[in-house]
């Protein structure tokens, strides 16, 4: 895919741009993501598979997964060997043939103090509370090591067919470290002053530079506003980007955490773009142009950003796990049929940080383009899909989109399921985006859609349908406790459609996803934090005029309160939201904490009445003076259809959450469609 002429709705998106003597052929780059791919024992052909299916997709350029220059940088993908180079030279050679103008450059990770490795190491043995123990301190000659590893790193990068390499500084990795006051509590020439903490990045990319010669891209990635109390001032990062121009590199990537910071930057309640700002400003600060990240998960998003003038280039990681054909539909006008990016981490950034293989909850072949391959139907077949969920939606657009004659029935009036409900929580609005593509599906794929209409198994098994697919997910779980039909008793279904109303004090049954959910909707203030970036900065406690240090040391978030009363509640001992994402939970357990939300673990529940819900602690009775008590005790499959026509003797396939409903898991429902569409 080739861009000869500029665009009439994104001109600056689709313009060219020469770095180094390298033609980009547009601005949007496949930032750097660990999908767990470069560790398995083929990953020349998974890579490959993965990467081609981006450039076929139309990305200017690719950044690779993170890969260590020295084996104490964290243990999977290395480079520090020429044995090592084979692997690499096929992933490349294999991006060059699919299209030869597009650029791959290989992102350079040392992890640090926070590597999976028995002696991590560090500037200062000064522990990171994601790590188990402190990093041993590098001497004069061990930093010296390093800085050639990361020479030699870039040296067989060259050799390996790559076209640059990205150095990652920043997120708490190695070289971050080097640079905060914190973590870097050295006396010695690479420690102390700010010219002596920025020596050790300004050191690798001066050899780096020397490694890669003249005509290879060299980027590195920069902690612009790292979110961390005591992290960098606004001088800092402006006058190390300087620096990092002098010393030789082509290109300033912005990053905007550290792993151990407390403000969300990527999770679906952050506004779009929302950190581009810190890029345009230090876009104004050197010469050599800029890439911004975070939330950029639209093409309308990126032209905007780019004609601000808040950056050159466009990372779009996770939006390329969603859809790979992102850049192509919008150079077709297709942007309706994007499967966009909704941030919800919970396949991508949760598998990574847990060890697993990364993946995309709204597109299950990201990282799996060898395993689930969408092949032409040889027979086509006549299905029915019961449910328009998203087990439902991601069954029958793969299977009709196969070339399979598919009717979708649903006994509501519109399609989404539980993501109707998802869509209604503050800071979960990109969830519309799925709805809205799916809805583009149906129509490409021409699929019969038939709403309000409550099928029975007389009805399909009149149908003459081939296969029969009950996707008609759950109903919400009723406890055996006295009292549960009292007024007070509430479900969260009505409570989310706003067809209950609560009261001033609120006690929640149930505190697993839904529950949080729950909890976010009844104690927002009103005002639109996911959608609007001050408002976003407020009550998070970010600075963007004045960047302090980190962007957020001394600023106090702003709380909005509800004036409710809530207590949420859970059987189970553990700390409540123990259960929840990795990489998101904590936001919400923070959130739900600073609007005064009271947790309780270990809870039994004796009764509902008069005076409200009456539970046990730890065996001791007690009063919750409530108004209202929202029911979320989980969820029961939906399967009174199903039974109907196997006692037919039918043979219908059962997936989403009439499959398993123990706790609402679009990733895994949505997973599951599509390995069964694809086979049929």
């Amino acid at each position: 895919m080739t861009h000869a002429q500029s665009h009439p709705k994104y001109p600056l998106m689709f313009s060219p741009l020469v770095i180094r003597g390298n033609r980009l052929k547009n601005r949007i780059i496949m930032g750097s993501m660990h999908s767990g791919l470069e560790d398995l024992p083929n990953a020349a052909e998974r890579l490959s598979a993965y990467f081609v299916e981006r450039v076929q997709g139309g990305v200017g350029m690719i950044i690779t997964g993170g890969i260590t220059p020295h084996p104490s940088g964290g243990r999977g993908a290395k480079l520090s060997e020429p044995s090592e180079v084979p692997m690499h030279r096929a992933v490349t050679d294999a991006v060059h043939a699919a299209d030869p103008d597009v650029k791959i450059c290989m992102q350079i990770l040392h992890s640090g103090s926070i590597a999976n490795v028995r002696e991590p190491v560090g500037p200062s043995p000064v522990r990171s509370r994601l790590a188990k123990v402190p990093p041993v301190e590098l001497d004069e000659a061990g930093i010296e090591e390093q800085i050639a590893a990361f020479a030699n790193c870039a040296a067989l990068a060259v050799e390996a067919g790559y076209d640059g390499v990205e150095i990652i500084g920043s997120a708490g990795y190695l070289i971050s470290t080097f640079l905060v006051e914190r973590t870097n509590q050295r006396t010695d020439r690479w420690g102390g002053s700010w010219e002596n903490r920025m020596r050790f990045p300004v050191e690798v990319v001066k050899r780096a530079r020397a490694a890669l010669g003249d005509d290879k891209i060299l980027i590195f990635r920069i902690s612009a506003m790292d979110m961390l109390e005591g992290g960098l001032a606004w001088e800092e990062v402006a006058s190390l980007a300087k620096a990092l121009e002098a010393a030789g590199a082509d290109v300033i990537s912005t990053h905007f955490c550290w792993h151990e910071s407390q403000v969300p930057t990527i999770a679906t309640m952050v506004p779009r773009a929302a950190f581009a700002q810190v890029t345009g400003r230090l876009r104004k600060v050197v010469s050599i142009p800029l890439i911004t990240s975070n939330r950029i998960n639209m093409p309308h998003v990126a032209e905007d950003v780019l004609a601000r003038g808040d950056a050159d280039l466009i990372s779009m990681a996770r939006p390329m796990l969603a859809d790979p054909e992102i850049v192509k539909k919008a150079w077709e006008g297709r942007e309706d049929e994007i499967n966009t990016c909704i941030a919800c981490n919970q396949a991508c950034l949760d598998h990574t940080f847990t060890g697993q293989l990364t993946s995309c909850l709204v597109n299950a072949r990201a990282c799996r383009e060898t395993e689930i391959t969408v092949a032409p139907a040889t027979t086509a077949r006549r299905i029915a899909v019961v449910g328009a969920g998203p087990a439902g939606l991601a069954y029958a657009t793969i299977a009709s989109g196969r070339g399979h004659k598919v009717t979708l029935f649903d006994a509501a009036g519109e399609i989404g399921g539980q993501f109707n409900l998802a869509r209604k929580i503050p800071g979960k609005e990109e969830f519309d985006e799925t709805i809205r593509y799916f809805g583009r599906m149906i129509e490409v794929n021409g699929i019969e859609l038939k709403l309000a209409t409550r099928v029975d198994a007389d009805m399909l098994a009149a149908g003459g349908f081939d296969e029969i697919v009950i996707a008609t997910g759950i109903t919400p779980r009723k406890p055996e406790i006295a009292g549960i039909d009292h007024p007070k008793a509430v479900r969260y279904v009505d409570v989310i459609t706003g067809k209950a109303n609560v009261g001033r004090t609120v006690a929640i049954m149930g505190a697993g996803g839904i529950g949080f959910d729950v909890a976010e909707l009844i104690t927002h203030a009103g005002t639109p934090g996911s959608l609007d970036v001050d408002v976003f900065a407020r009550e998070w406690g970010i600075d963007f005029k004045n960047h302090p240090r980190g962007g957020v040391t001394g600023v106090v978030p702003e709380v909005a309160s509800s004036g409710r009363e809530v207590w949420l509640l859970q059987r189970k001992a553990s700390a409540v939201g123990k259960g929840l994402g990795r990489t998101t939970g904590w936001t919400h357990r923070i959130t739900l904490q600073r609007r005064g939300v009271q947790m309780l673990g270990g809870v039994e529940y004796d009764r509902i009445d008069d005076e409200g819900l009456h539970i046990r602690v730890e065996g001791e009775p007690r009063l919750l003076p409530v108004d209202t008590v929202i029911v979320c005790a989980g969820q029961e499959p939906a399967r009174e259809l199903y039974g109907q026509l196997v006692a037919r003797g039918l043979a219908p396939q059962l997936i989403g959450g009439a499959y398993e409903a123990a706790e609402l898991d679009a990733k895994r429902a949505i997973l599951q469609a599509t390995e069964l569409a694809v086979a049929i």
